[in-house]
């Protein structure tokens, strides 16, 4: 089968021009590498192994999935890497999966990069095969060998490319270890034999043959072999099936009768019989390339893997990991830092000199409000963000991305899925679950991951409604950290709320379960280079992006204060609030929260170093705040995502209900005569 090579990646001014989503360089690249694998094999190691720091990041056109390129330079080469989302097939299921191929079928990239984690090397070779059999320029990466060798897993590199016919090289892409081979193997590639890795059985081959000259005309045929799209359509793959019939005199009505006639003539279905003879392969040509010391007792990071996943130990884990949480975010970041910042350098520095300056200088009262008033742009929108929301945010991403790195999200998923069945979800919702402590916004988009529609819908409901982004997590944790049990107390209503409204909804929205699986990587201690270097990353993102919008709600509030509209608001909120218990100088909060909820939560903590919220008060305050409706930008996306009536009708529920949890918290602490 012959390795197609593609002149027009050797003309890419001209694609740049037609897609503005890529890297904009002086001159073109003369060469374009793919990387492509599973989730969790080191694709983004070896990516920044490559590449370095030049990245860009950016969605793929037509789509919210996050696409990453870089620059490099390999022996005065110019080059450019695309890090494609994890794939399990080129038969795509997710969005992640379609935009992968996507690259590969669109982008044209001249070498294919297929990573591999080595330990695992049977499970991913099917992959590999169906690389191979589209004809694509592949390059089999055999990464984190040196976790493959501390298991005791030894594989003949050299066996393997002569079996494959790619080449084969193998990194430690997180240590720098086979990165110079590699570059070396993508500058010499070239394919090493033209064999197939796989004959079907007899019924998959005569119709492989049948269809092969009704889409070797087609837009696929021009980047992947007509084997390769013959078998993706034996699949049922209805985005090949609707290209391969794109072109000028293609039969569709054929194609479909072969496909029917294959289907019908075999005792299962033709994706499982692929499935089912790429894994044999895979297993037979994994035993004669990989060899594995009898393994002794379990390693220590094997026995606390396990132990993550445990229910009773995972559980007890993952409380030290929220608490530790707790103290770095609460106590260290919204309590020390955000005492020094915000009480210290704006309350005594920064925002003095420019209420005395701004006063004098400008004379009408209503203009120098808008810097220097209680909805000012310097008093409220810069110190909220810089002296309150950044400390914050700060010590919650330097956390998050240690927990990232170390490779306790996967198995966080896997402890989870047994409480998610629950309530209708499975453990891949733990993903923009946990995003949505970061930012529920961004979680929001992420819920396209979902295989379902009723997945999509619970999850956007449940972000919306109990998971508060690390702005406002912070904040409520520094707020509620003068009593362990006003934090225990908020978790656990929280938690009942998540589970009773997830429980709920998975019983009233109709639709079909997802099949859940999910790669589970070593762990690791994080690197502190990998850490710093996605904090840095968030926090370049919450400066650019948050920021500016703390201005323009400072300049909303302004307005709405200057027009009378937010007293309006204000006082009508005034009422409810109190009702469930919360001080009436409480309602600023809540009307604000709606621009950010993290603004609102903040608006609670300037309540609270003022002595105007404690006790009780405090715990029914955070409690609402955390239930309340989402922010403004949340809820945008909501109506792009799921659309305005599922929008509307989410926070419509949401607002009521929050402030009757609130009530039946304020009743309940009053009933039981507990007073915090």
């Amino acid at each position: 089968m012959p390795v197609e090579s593609c002149p027009a990646c050797h003309a890419p001014n001209q694609h740049r021009r037609r897609r503005g989503h890529r890297l904009e360089m002086t001159g073109a690249p003369s060469l374009k590498i793919a990387l492509v694998g599973s989730p969790n094999v080191g694709k983004s190691s070896v990516f920044h192994a490559l590449t370095g720091r030049r990245v860009i990041i950016s969605n793929y056109p037509g789509t919210t999935v996050d696409i990453f390129r870089g620059q490099a330079v390999f022996n005065s080469r110019p080059v450019e890497v695309i890090d494609t989302p994890g794939m399990y097939s080129l038969h795509s299921i997710t969005e992640e999966e379609r935009v992968a191929r996507a690259i590969l079928l669109q982008e044209k990239p001249d070498v294919v990069l297929h990573v591999i984690d080595a330990k695992n090397l049977e499970r991913m070779l099917p992959m590999t095969f169906q690389l191979i059999e589209a004809g694509l320029p592949v390059i089999v990466v055999l990464n984190m060998m040196d976790e493959a060798s501390a298991h005791g897993i030894g594989i003949d590199t050299g066996k393997l490319a002569a079996e494959l016919g790619v080449p084969v090289i193998g990194t430690a892409a997180s240590l720098g270890h086979g990165i110079t081979e590699l570059k070396q193997a993508i500058l010499d590639y070239r394919a090493i034999s033209l064999a197939l890795p796989i004959v079907y059985d007899e019924l998959i081959e005569n119709a492989v043959a049948d269809l092969k000259p009704l889409v070797s005309g087609s837009p696929p045929a021009e980047r992947i072999s007509s084997r390769s799209i013959a078998l993706l359509l034996l699949r049922q793959d209805g985005q090949i099936r609707q290209s391969a019939t794109e072109g000028e005199g293609s039969d569709g009505s054929r194609i479909d009768a072969i496909v029917d006639r294959a289907r019908l003539s075999m005792n299962q279905a033709p994706a499982y019989v692929l499935a089912v003879a790429q894994q044999r392969a895979a297993s037979k040509l994994a035993a004669s390339v990989m060899s594995q010391q009898v393994p002794g007792r379990l390693r220590f990071g094997e026995r606390l893997s396990r132990a993550m996943m445990h229910p009773f130990t995972g559980g007890l884990i993952l409380a030290a990991v929220l608490y530790a949480m707790y103290f770095i975010v609460g106590v260290f970041g919204a309590g020390t830092l955000v005492g020094l910042l915000e009480e210290k350098v704006f309350g005594q520095l920064i925002n003095p000199f420019f209420q005395n300056t701004l006063q004098n200088l400008i004379p009408i009262q209503l203009i120098s409000d808008l810097f220097v008033g209680d909805y000012g742009i310097i008093t409220l929108g810069i110190t909220y963000a810089i002296g309150i929301i950044l400390p914050i945010v700060s010590t919650f991403f330097i956390v998050f991305s240690m927990i990232e790195d170390s490779g306790y999200l996967p198995r966080l998923a896997m402890l989870i899925d047994r409480v998610f069945k629950f309530i209708g979800l499975n453990g891949r919702a733990v993903i923009p679950i946990v995003l949505g402590l970061g930012c529920d916004t961004m979680a929001t988009i992420v819920t396209r991951t979902q295989e379902t529609k009723r997945e999509r819908v619970i999850t956007t409901l449940l972000l919306a409604l109990a998971i508060p982004c690390s702005a406002q997590l912070g904040v409520i944790f520094g707020i509620l950290s003068v009593s362990t049990g006003m934090l225990l107390t908020w978790l656990g209503v929280v938690g009942a709320v998540f589970i009773l409204v997830g429980w709920l909804a998975s019983r009233i929205i109709p639709g079909q379960r997802a099949c859940f699986y999910m790669e589970v990587p070593p762990l690791r201690l994080p690197r502190l280079s990998n850490v710093l270097q996605k904090t840095y990353a968030r926090l370049e993102w919450y400066l650019k992006e948050v920021i500016p919008f703390f201005i323009v709600a400072s300049v909303v509030l302004w307005a709405g204060d200057a027009a009378g509209l937010l007293d309006i608001l204000i006082s009508g909120l005034k009422p409810v609030v109190e009702f469930v218990g919360i001080p009436a100088e409480a309602a600023v909060a809540f009307v604000i929260g709606f621009f950010r909820r993290d603004f609102g939560a903040a608006g609670l903590y300037d309540l609270t170093a003022q002595g105007l919220l404690f006790g009780n008060a405090l715990l029914v305050s955070a409690v609402v705040m955390t239930l309340f409706v989402p922010c403004i930008a949340q809820f945008m996306v909501m109506i792009k995502e799921r659309g305005w009536k599922t929008a509307v009708a989410i926070a419509g529920f949401i607002f009521p209900f929050a402030f009757l949890v609130g009530l039946g918290l304020d009743r309940a602490l009053k009933f039981l005569g507990v007073s915090l």
